[in-house]
């Protein structure tokens, strides 16, 4: 019996034409079991207009965060296959069918969409600034994650419910960090996670700022490699724990 797959979109703020036009082409790619657009801080009009895609429309009214909202759309599903995409479209449904693919045929627990490995194929670039800084993080975090990928935080991942059940209490960052922190604990459980190239295009309007993106990264980058450590019972980070206040998981919090 083959998998049921279950897809979150994340969306802030969304160019609604876009996003409608990329749900419906997600449905039509692999007609998934549920679809659920997580809609932060959007106005009635935005809310209308997504009514009528093959979608669960889940709104906030204020904005969580990226990681927040996927840890939000994973919990409500009830699927094999938990997966997300970027609401920008940059990702096409037949590139992130691969990603899907290396979960829903059993040969990985984590599958982590790449435009950084050396065979993916970039159609459109970002800008210099934020090409510049994500390979100087990715570069980083090669050395100081137990997952060795070329890339941590392109937006199209897949895991498999149980691998999610396992990884989902030691999650805590709510915005763009989300994505390498999941990919640390999935490294630090020892699950398999596969990077899986990807033709990729930037699309503008990211609601991303490049320098402080890059300062929250660095310092989720160091926090993450801590809990890793103490997944993997390090003496010298449980100790460093056990003098500080422990954070609540994000699925541990409420709207």
């Amino acid at each position: 019996m083959s998998a049921s797959v279950g897809l979150v979109v994340p969306a802030f703020r969304p160019d609604v034409d876009r996003l409608s036009a990329y749900v419906r082409s997600l449905d039509e790619e692999f007609a998934p079991d549920a679809i659920r657009i997580e809609l932060d801080d959007a106005d009635d009009r935005v809310a209308a207009a997504l009514s009528d895609l093959p979608a669960t429309v889940h709104r906030s009214p204020y904005r969580r965060g990226k990681g927040a909202a996927v840890t939000a759309g994973f919990e409500a599903l009830d699927t094999d296959v938990l997966g997300f995409v970027d609401a920008d479209g940059s990702t096409a449904p037949g590139e992130f069918a691969d990603v899907l693919a290396a979960v829903t045929d059993g040969a990985a627990d984590v599958a982590v969409g790449s435009r950084r490995h050396p065979d993916s194929t970039i159609t459109s670039h970002q800008t210099f600034a934020r090409r510049f800084l994500g390979d100087g993080f990715a570069w980083l975090a090669r050395r100081m994650l137990d997952a060795d990928l070329y890339d941590y935080q392109c937006g199209a991942k897949a895991i498999t419910a149980e691998s999610w059940e396992a990884v989902r209490q030691h999650l805590y960052e709510p915005g763009f960090a989300w994505d390498v922190e999941l990919v640390a604990m999935a490294g630090a459980l020892e699950m398999d996670v596969a990077e899986v190239p990807i033709t990729w295009e930037d699309k503008p309007g990211s609601t991303v700022s490049p320098v402080r993106t890059s300062v929250r990264l660095a310092r989720a980058l160091l926090s993450s490699r801590h809990r890793a450590k103490q997944i993997r019972d390090s003496r010298v980070h449980n100790a460093i724990a056990a003098t500080r206040e422990e954070p609540t998981a994000l699925v541990d919090k409420h709207d």
